[in-house]
């Protein structure tokens, strides 16, 4: 467990025998497991004073005999074992946790801390390190910890496990991007169960900012890029115009593939991905209309194709429909009172901004904790505007067209009804046998088409979710299309 060493405080020390051991505590040190006795969550110094600290008197006691040769002993056999080095000054403590020394924002596992300038003892500390363990190579500063060539060495900060190991930056423009157009979710599994590889066929049928398609460009795959934005498709292109002619888009919905020249002609693919919800990038832009955090239109259209707008929805539904698009589409338990909001206010002047919209009704329905009443609505309208789970189901169905024997189906969903509507879908025709209450005996399955690659869904790793909060909610689905 770490142990912050407490700053002993005016009057807080026994004056009779305090100064040998507040000299010990006083300035900043490296403290090492096992070197200094350890009670509670408190070091006992290495002297006959009593050190007062916020929870009571501890006390301590003088050397043992030999304690000084195990001491050495343990520091001779510390560079073979996986140790914890202590990094710490009494400058400053916030709850638990002593205040880092880093400039840039650490991440813990309960939150953030706020960071200071390195300060002079820490380049001393690292100096000293490197002296008693040469074999440890210091490289950088990643958060409260000293990322270290040594394998597994995971450092404790107050709050929280923070790993020495070399991070996975999953937040790095790829080579040619020139900026965050979107970050992929997931881009470590899905390259995984794609399996993609030369002379395979991949279908990437939300290309959004090409991040998953260059994956599978990079193993040597062709891949077929689907997109309904006109803009995602031109930044796409020329991301990955490097690969040549193993790369082509195609403007449409993702439930029209079988439209597309290849499958007209009679041709399959080796696998499909559908990573379904809005980029980074339709959200980040207010003119494209899909935030209430942003002043914009009231648009909220995925591409020109789209056969209506946020602002037909909100201005021309009626009531009922209203209630019904909240309550089924966002699971919205407050729908009737903000249809009825929405009505009452539309007949006075119709919505015509995002952020007017979102006024409403946190007005109707208040603000309470963190997520802002808006929410669930603004998705519901997303969802109805761009027809997502029809488009979904549609896609599903065309799934065995679209695929080779041995293909793989891949479904990225990012709320509870798609990842429910993916979720039926696939063990429904994953099923050799279907049973009825009625029926003497179970009955084959004619729809029996797939073969689930991983029965649960595959979530994102803490340290992708850390580094692109947006995937949190992502779940992925896989199958493999079975030989008839």
């Amino acid at each position: 467990m770490w142990f912050i060493p407490p700053v002993p405080a005016s009057g807080m020390v026994r004056p009779a025998a305090a100064p040998a051991g507040v000299a010990a505590l006083s300035g900043p040190q490296i403290f090492f497991n096992g070197g200094i006795r350890t009670q509670g969550t408190a070091a006992v110094a290495d002297s006959a004073a009593d050190v007062r600290t916020a929870s009571g008197w501890l006390p301590v006691r003088r050397p043992a005999a030999g304690q000084v040769r195990l001491f050495a002993d343990r520091l001779a056999r510390w560079s073979s074992l996986r140790s914890k080095i202590f990094l710490s000054t009494p400058r400053s403590a916030q709850g638990t946790a002593t205040t880092a020394v880093n400039r840039t924002d650490v991440r813990t596992a309960s939150g953030w801390l706020p960071v200071r300038r390195p300060l002079e003892f820490l380049v001393r500390a690292r100096t000293r390190v490197a002296e008693i363990f040469p074999d440890m190579e210091f490289l950088s500063a990643q958060g409260t910890a000293w990322e270290c060539s040594c394998p597994a060495a995971d450092i404790r900060s107050g709050p929280g496990w923070l790993s020495g190991r070399v991070a996975v930056d999953f937040s790095a423009p790829a080579a040619g991007d020139g900026g965050h157009y979107h970050l992929p979710v997931l881009p470590l599994e899905t390259s995984r169960w794609m399996d993609a590889g030369g002379g395979k066929l991949i279908v990437d049928g939300t290309l959004g900012g090409g991040g998953h398609s260059e994956m599978f460009l990079a193993a040597g795959a062709h891949v077929i890029g689907i997109d309904r934005d006109p803009e995602a498709l031109a930044h796409a292109g020329a991301r990955l115009a490097r690969f040549g002619d193993r790369f082509s888009a195609w403007e449409g919905n993702f439930s029209q593939v079988l439209d597309h020249p290849h499958f007209q002609a009679g041709g399959k693919a080796d696998g499909w991905l559908l990573d379904l919800g809005v980029s980074s990038r339709q959200l980040d832009i207010p003119a494209r209309g899909f935030s209430f955090m942003r002043e914009g239109p009231l648009d909220m259209r995925m591409g020109p194709s789209s056969p209506r707008t946020a602002a037909d929805v909100v201005n021309h539904w009626g009531e009922a429909e209203l209630v019904r698009l909240l309550f089924e589409f966002g699971e919205e338990p407050k729908a009737r009172r903000i249809a009825a909001a929405i009505v009452r206010r539309r007949t006075q002047r119709p919505f015509s901004t995002t952020t007017d919209l979102a006024a409403c009704i946190e007005s109707a329905v208040g603000r309470t904790g963190r997520t802002h009443p808006a929410t669930r609505s603004f998705q519901a309208i997303r969802m109805a505007v761009n027809e997502e789970l029809e488009s979904l189901a549609a896609a599903l169905a065309a799934a065995p067209s679209v695929l080779k024997p041995g293909g793989r189906l891949l479904v990225i969903t990012f709320h509870s009804l798609e990842d429910r509507l993916v979720k039926r879908f696939l063990k429904h025709r994953s099923s050799r046998f279907i049973d009825d209450p009625g029926w003497p005996e179970p009955r084959p399955n004619p729809d029996f088409q797939f073969e689930l690659l991983s029965r649960k869904a595959i979530v994102a790793s803490d340290e992708e979710t850390t580094a692109n909060p947006r995937a949190r909610s992502a779940k992925l689905r896989v199958a493999r299309f079975l030989p008839t």
